[in-house]
């Protein structure tokens, strides 16, 4: 029984361990739901009561879910203090330490992060070929983007600086630090409006990073889409039939086009 019960609970490869957590995906998406109305003031109002009795349901059955795969786990401390494990843990604690301390309730949206079993269900970062070529160009990439994202912080710092020493402490560029958030927040072209110069200056400044900022965004993802290229040119290089040349799809196990088999 206990290993019948491990099979469901943990594992994907037999149809009711798939259909558990299919379930166990629902529940969770309709509990964060749960949370999120009970957050709106006028739903929490009107609903308070019914929407509190549901969330102890969900919150129960979370429960008896997280002891079972203590039970079943061959090494229930490895599972403890797993990241699933500490995550499980946190989705349900929230609950049952509100009624003791305000405040905690809002914790309970962390569930959220339980969907991610999503990936485990389907497999898709394991056998995804669209997802290992986007890992690799990535990893292929991460050097040159390091080295990018070091100019721009750099740059960031100096602009802050500058534009503190430019306005004197004024119009809200009273520090180094709340100038650099300044300089942040407009090359990242978000623009808050909540500090601005008011210099000539300064605003010539301003300007300077606006235009930059469009040039930082861009040259991450040249980067990547580069990579990306080179990865795509060489998965077809690698699935081409020796016999006949024809481009095969990727993990095809016999070509197509003449049926040789294809080198793994």
């Amino acid at each position: 029984m206990r290993q019948k019960l491990y099979d469901i609970i943990f594992g994907t490869t037999t149809k009711a361990g798939r259909n558990f957590d299919v379930v166990l995906l629902f529940l969770i998406l309709f509990s964060v739901l749960v949370v999120m109305i009970e957050s709106v003031p006028s739903f929490r109002l009107k609903y308070g009561s019914p929407l509190h009795s549901i969330e102890w349901v969900f919150t129960i059955l979370f429960t008896i879910e997280y002891a079972l795969r203590i039970i079943v786990s061959p090494k229930p401390i490895r599972y403890i203090f797993s990241m699933w494990g500490v995550i499980d843990l946190l989705s349900i604690l929230p609950t049952f330490i509100s009624p003791f301390i305000a405040g905690y309730t809002s914790f309970r949206v962390v569930r959220a992060l339980r969907l991610l079993r999503i990936f485990r269900i389907l497999k898709l970062s394991r056998f995804t070929s669209e997802s290992q070529t986007l890992m690799r160009s990535l990893k292929a990439s991460y050097y040159k983007i390091m080295v990018f994202l070091f100019f721009v912080v750099m740059m960031i710092i100096l602009a802050g600086t500058l534009m503190y020493v430019i306005e004197g402490g004024k119009n809200g560029f009273d520090s180094i630090p709340t100038s650099i958030y300044w300089a942040v927040v407009t090359v990242t072209t978000v623009g808050y409006g909540d500090i601005a110069p008011g210099t000539a200056t300064g605003k010539m400044l301003a300007s300077v990073m606006m235009i930059l900022g469009y040039a930082i965004i861009a040259v991450p993802t040249g980067l990547i889409s580069v990579e990306f290229a080179k990865e795509n040119k060489e998965e077809e290089k690698e699935n081409l039939c020796e016999n006949c040349r024809h481009n095969n799809r990727i993990g095809s196990i016999f070509c197509s086009q003449c049926g040789q088999e294809m080198k793994q």
